[in-house]
């Protein structure tokens, strides 16, 4: 039985992302206000989405994860909304929607296999703000455990590797190495949290159950000050320093492609494999895989008594 009842409905609880041209600026300023990012980053963002297309495919990716789990819990008398954090639908839209059907108990299912204050805290509190603006009529709000091991999700993982270990001959899967990646944070951030050891038992698990054993974990996506320490290594230089001459790089960090994913990985490491010489590819996120989607029905379902 679920600790304090049963809830009614779910929330889940995703970063965003543009979804055309000229959304791109107004999200941008939604992710970095308050902080003191350099106008030449700023601006070499906007390049990545101008050479993605001008768009995320981030919020039509998560709308089909809420939709195969409305499928995967047809039966059930629960409520499926989706919020974002910095771009529409917003969690306030999605919190005001529930509480105008009536919701009184809802699980925030947080996009994010991997918690640290950047991955989970701050989307908790976003998702308090929406509550407070409320004036008490929204709903209470509980949160799954942490997941990041959950045999559901480890399969979903490693049938995204398959897939791609499937694209090598058998020379090459003997000279290949499983990367994985992660986003990378600052080390006092890291240091206060479970993050590193959550990814490392995640990444531990998939390769595991490949009867893989040649593998490490990398991290991507750093936008910090050279100044400040971050976890590392980055994947560019994981894949510079392979002995190795084939690679899988896993983003098993994200649940979804973005920008992070699409720019960072298949254009920038990607480049760098080439200029070392090393085919590289890349396994797909699990997005709307049915055992990611099954694992997260599984914990809707442990709270609905």
């Amino acid at each position: 039985m679920a600790a304090g009842g049963a809830i009614d409905s779910v929330l889940l609880v995703g970063f965003g992302g543009p979804t055309r041209a000229d959304e791109v600026r107004p999200f941008l300023d939604n992710v970095l206000r308050g902080r003191p990012v350099p106008r030449e980053r700023y601006e070499e963002v906007v390049r990545h989405y101008d050479l993605l297309g001008g768009r995320s495919p981030y919020n039509d990716l998560t709308i089909r994860q809420a939709d195969a789990l409305r499928a995967a819990l047809a039966g059930t008398p629960i409520r499926i909304e989706v919020g974002m954090r910095n771009w529409t639908p917003y969690i306030d839209d999605a919190m005001r929607t529930l509480a105008e059907v009536g919701a009184r108990r809802t699980l925030a299912f947080i996009l994010a296999a991997h918690r640290s204050e950047a991955s989970w805290e701050r989307y908790q509190a976003s998702v308090r703000d929406a509550q407070a603006k409320l004036d008490g009529r929204a709903s209470q709000i509980v949160h799954p455990a942490p997941w990041h091991a959950h045999p559901k999700f480890i399969s979903a993982v490693a049938s995204r590797v398959g897939e791609a270990l499937a694209r090598f001959d058998g020379a090459e899967r003997e000279s290949m190495r499983l990367i994985f990646t992660a986003h990378s944070i600052p080390l006092a951030m890291a240091n206060a949290s479970g993050y590193v050891d959550q990814l490392m038992q995640s990444s531990r698990l998939v390769a595991d159950s490949l009867g893989i054993t040649n593998w490490q974990l990398a991290y991507q996506s750093r936008s910090g000050s050279p100044r400040e320490p971050w976890l590392e290594p980055d994947v560019r230089d994981a894949i510079r320093n392979l002995d190795w001459r084939a690679a899988i790089v896993t983003p098993i960090g994200f649940l979804c492609d973005h920008v992070e994913v699409l720019y960072d990985l298949d254009i920038e490491a990607a480049a760098v494999a080439r200029e070392c010489g090393v085919r590289m590819e890349r396994a797909a996120t699990v997005g709307d895989h049915p055992d990611f989607i099954a694992m997260m029905a599984a914990i809707i379902r442990e709270h609905l008594t």
